[in-house]
């Protein structure tokens, strides 16, 4: 088995199925054209599985901004109710 196919039956799911099917492909052309080809397919590999994790960090991190965010959207409409009440109180007094 090739190192090309080895790399993408690792974990088909992370890449395109346009690298898969490039994998497959490779694997059935001649011991010598393949030998020269397959160091740069696991390049693009790799390249492709790094992007995908910097994506869902990138994804992750958004997420934890939105959640971020909603919080201090009420924790400021709260401080606002209370800033408010105190001025009522104030000026009743």
């Amino acid at each position: 088995m090739s190192n090309a196919s080895r790399i993408v039956k690792a974990n088909p799911d992370e890449l395109p199925a346009d690298i898969v099917e490039l994998a497959t492909a490779l694997s059935r052309i001649p011991d010598e054209y393949r030998e020269r080809i397959e160091p740069i397919l696991a390049r693009v590999v790799e390249s492709t599985k790094r992007r995908r994790r910097i994506l869902n960090l990138v994804q992750d991190a958004l997420s934890q901004l939105r959640l971020d965010m909603k919080y201090l959207m009420f924790d400021l409409e709260a401080t606002r109710r209370e800033r408010d009440d105190y001025r009522r109180k104030v000026e009743e007094a």
